[in-house]
């Protein structure tokens, strides 16, 4: 059995279309594989990828970086981790005027549910921004050198996923983690089998660099996928 759950842009949806067949292809054929999106976009800008027959459906969605989790098929919330993740939020109003007056902090024009995104200039002041988030219990995340997402406090991807794979019961060596910005780092820190792909953030091959789990490929998108599938000799039949 093999679970792979995977960043979307720069990571399963990145690489050449060669590989991204021959990666796609395997997951659809392969009824042993779990495939879960675990990504930074909204649901909104998740479902055109459901209409689209080159890229193999998802179990599982984990999106607006770990606030969101739905079944793949129903699109309906996962509970009782959806309810948690909740609780744990102060909503999107409250968060947006606690950043109102912060020079430099612009707020994406994106879909989102339990999380905040901004899009923010050089010098900003993470600091204070960090320190407004906390007093409403939030967390912040910073990716990319330009995105900022603020996220219900302790939530992230990786703690939506590894919640997600004690509810299913999941084996720790059947899941296999892949992503490329910073905002994927929680998913390496679970002690999951993982892949920083090809053309990843600097910061992120910096912060992963060195751990056993954490296989840092040359080849971009689904091909370092594809590549870390042979580094960690989990190859379901048909590669």
């Amino acid at each position: 059995m093999l679970l792979l759950a995977s960043d979307l842009d720069g990571t399963f949806l990145g690489g050449d279309r060669e590989e991204k067949e021959q990666l796609y292809r395997l997951i659809a054929e392969n009824p042993v594989v779990t495939l879960v999106f675990v990504t930074g976009r909204g649901m909104g800008t998740v479902l055109p990828l459901l209409e689209d027959p080159f890229i193999p459906d998802p179990h599982y969605i984990i999106a607006d970086v770990g606030a969101t989790v739905v079944d793949g098929r129903t699109l309906e919330p996962i509970e009782p981790l959806h309810t948690e993740i909740e609780k744990r939020w102060p909503g999107a109003e409250a968060v947006q005027a606690k950043m109102e007056g912060i020079a430099g902090l612009r707020l994406q024009p994106v879909p989102m549910g339990r999380r905040v995104s901004y899009f923010y200039d050089p010098g900003i002041d993470v600091n204070e921004i960090e320190r407004r988030a906390t007093a409403l219990g939030c967390d912040v995340i910073v990716s990319a050198g330009r995105y900022i997402d603020v996220l219900p406090g302790g939530v992230n991807k990786g703690f939506t996923l590894t919640h997600l794979m004690e509810m299913l019961q999941v084996p720790e060596n059947e899941v296999l983690v892949a992503g490329d910005t910073l905002n994927d780092l929680s998913l390496f820190q679970t002690g999951y089998r993982g892949v920083v792909v090809g053309g990843a953030e600097q910061r992120l091959i910096e912060a992963t660099a060195g751990q056993s789990q954490v296989f840092q490929a040359q080849r971009l998108g689904a091909g370092g996928i594809l590549q870390a599938l042979h580094h960690y000799n989990t190859i379901p039949d048909g590669i």
